[in-house]
């Protein structure tokens, strides 16, 4: 797993690749509650790369979506590949997430 950031006026655009599963979750975890502490309130998660998430994945998302709801911040998912779509459909998770077809879209809201 690899985790990108940039910085743009409006929003953190947090780019993951590869997979978050049981053995990187933590990591990403972290990676994105510095991002969070460091004071953004605004993260655009662009799914692009993303090619597998597991429950422990799936966990970490709950928790970051959690916290930018208690800080008033916005939590937005972009680029979702067409596997990890469903795998947010069936487990409900759609409905909790704001997810965009694309980076554009995302920043639009």
């Amino acid at each position: 797993m690899n985790v990108k950031v940039a910085a743009s006026p409006d929003y953190t655009l947090v780019t993951v690749e590869g997979r978050i599963d049981t053995t990187t979750a933590a990591e990403f975890e972290k990676s994105i509650m510095e991002i969070i502490d460091g004071g953004c309130t605004k993260i655009i998660l662009d799914c692009t790369a993303l090619n597998y998430i597991s429950s422990s994945g799936l966990r970490v998302f709950l928790i970051v979506q959690k916290k930018m709801m208690s800080i008033g911040g916005h939590f937005r998912l972009s680029s979702l590949q067409p596997g990890i779509k469903e795998i947010f459909d069936i487990s409900g998770f759609s409905a909790i997430f704001k997810v965009y077809a694309d980076h554009d879209a995302a920043i639009k809201g």
